[in-house]
């Protein structure tokens, strides 16, 4: 039987909206806008578990609900190819900030699909490394081989590798750029074949937040002859079974997509003037952005993919079973260990302000302490508008997608986030034969790809 969120009126936690902090109201009793199947959920022993670590995980969910910094929750965990949680909290329509006291709330659910933002990137990658598995693309080869009109103003020899791995030179859009823009794939491929970089490829690590996704979409669709949306459908989304996991949404699903909201401490200067230049539009812009009926029906590839969390986690445990998901391939081994093994060492990104260690595609994580919580060095994910993370843990045979619509930059929601990363890390057994120990940089690997 599937638990729904119910209509008990919401007490706040604390003002929502308040000019510090932009927060929504959080029931106390959390079971009225609560959404799972418990048939959907095994037995934590079956997946090696405990029913105390499995509950220490939820309740650490609960706590990034409780944050107030979510109108909507979803989360999934797979742990040795096992459900152990599915389940979301809170409304994805009609209860955030901005919303009117007596809008319609529409309650979240597991099938609820939600955009993934940078998490995009992920997926787009793949599609890149199983155009390598065809043999139909070099990583080594200049993105020029692919299209000739990316050569101008001294990129001609940028390799499809440093796109993938931030180290192409193009962080951010031309100043300037027209945030509206983003709805047009071939406007953007064009800009940035046009744009200047604005460091030497292979030098600086420096991540793409838009940038890259419409290059590496290019490269797709100058190959296939179809756009990345098409390739991704065709090889990956239906292969699966999805019914979303894919650029955008069909009209006929938009009105089933989440809500995005901006929360938290707001985002002043000299922060937001930083922000608008990665992204070519302030914080609350690419929110509102992202809830017009445009950006559902758009192709950008580093940003507005749309997942239910059980798609997501889905997703990360075929990369996990080295490509394969029930018994269905969609790449192989060697095509999953070339997109997640580490691009180069350890390094300050220029971007993000941030240690970030990188694969040609992924984001990695560390010990001691990570992305993706502490010991967690075997991990490869992605996270989307630093709140959504979607990621796999060799080591603990784990897959995790943790996917939501606040999306504050500065918030409360920092050290509940940081205690769930740490809920799964501990109460996920790490098993000491999986994983493949990686120390340091692998000289003979950079040498291959021309670093």
């Amino acid at each position: 039987m599937i638990a729904k969120a119910g209509k008990k009126a919401l007490v706040p936690i604390r003002k929502a909206g308040s000019r510090m902090l932009v927060s929504v109201s959080i029931p106390e009793d959390l079971s009225s806008v609560l959404s799972y199947d418990p048939a959907e959920e095994e037995d934590p022993k079956a997946a090696g578990m405990t029913a105390e670590g499995k509950n220490a995980i939820w309740e650490a969910v609960e706590g990034l609900f409780r944050s107030g910094m979510h109108p909507a929750v979803s989360f999934c965990l797979r742990r040795n190819g096992r459900v152990v949680l599915k389940r979301a909290l809170g409304y994805a329509k009609g209860g955030g900030p901005t919303d009117a006291p007596d809008a319609k709330k529409v309650p979240a659910t597991p099938e609820t699909p939600i955009c993934l933002f940078s998490a995009s990137k992920a997926i787009s990658a793949m599609c890149i490394h199983l155009l390598v598995e065809k043999k139909l693309l070099n990583l080594n080869d200049p993105v020029d081989a692919y299209v000739p009109e990316f050569s101008a103003h001294g990129k001609q020899d940028t390799t499809v590798f440093h796109v993938l791995s931030h180290l192409s030179g193009f962080p951010g859009v031309p100043a300037g750029t027209d945030p509206e823009t983003l709805y047009d794939f071939d406007a953007c491929a064009k800009m940035l074949c046009d744009a200047r970089p604005v460091s030497e490829k292979g030098r600086v690590v420096a991540y793409h937040a838009i940038t890259g996704g419409f290059i590496l979409g290019e490269i797709v669709k100058r190959i296939t002859g179809k756009d990345i949306r098409t390739f991704l459908g065709k090889h990956v989304q239906k292969p699966l079974g999805f019914r979303y996991f894919n650029y955008g949404v069909p009209k006929k699903d938009a009105k089933n997509v989440a809500d995005n909201y901006y929360t938290g401490v707001p985002v002043v200067f000299p922060i937001s003037a930083y922000i608008k230049h990665a992204l070519s539009a302030s914080w609350a812009d690419v929110v509102r952005i992202s809830n017009d009926s445009r950006y559902f029906s758009a192709i950008i590839p580093a940003g507005n993919a749309y997942s239910t969390a059980d798609e997501a986690c889905r997703f990360f445990e075929c990369l996990l079973n080295d490509g394969e998901l029930n018994g269905v391939r969609v790449f192989s081994p060697l095509t999953v260990r070339r997109a997640t093994i580490e691009a180069r060492p350890q390094a300050i990104d220029r971007t993000l302000f941030l240690p970030m260690r990188y694969s040609p595609g992924f984001m990695l994580g560390n010990n001691p302490v990570g992305l993706f919580g502490p010991f967690t060095r075997e991990c490869f994910g992605h996270w989307g508008f630093i709140n959504s993370f979607c990621w796999a843990d060799r080591r603990r045979n784990v897959s995790v997608a943790l996917l939501n619509t606040g999306k504050p930059l500065l918030g409360p929601h920092i050290p509940a986030h940081a205690k769930l990363l740490y809920a799964i890390a501990r109460h996920c057994p790490s098993d000491p034969g999986k994983g493949e120990p990686r120390k340091g940089y692998n000289r003979a690997l950079g040498d291959a790809f021309n670093l």
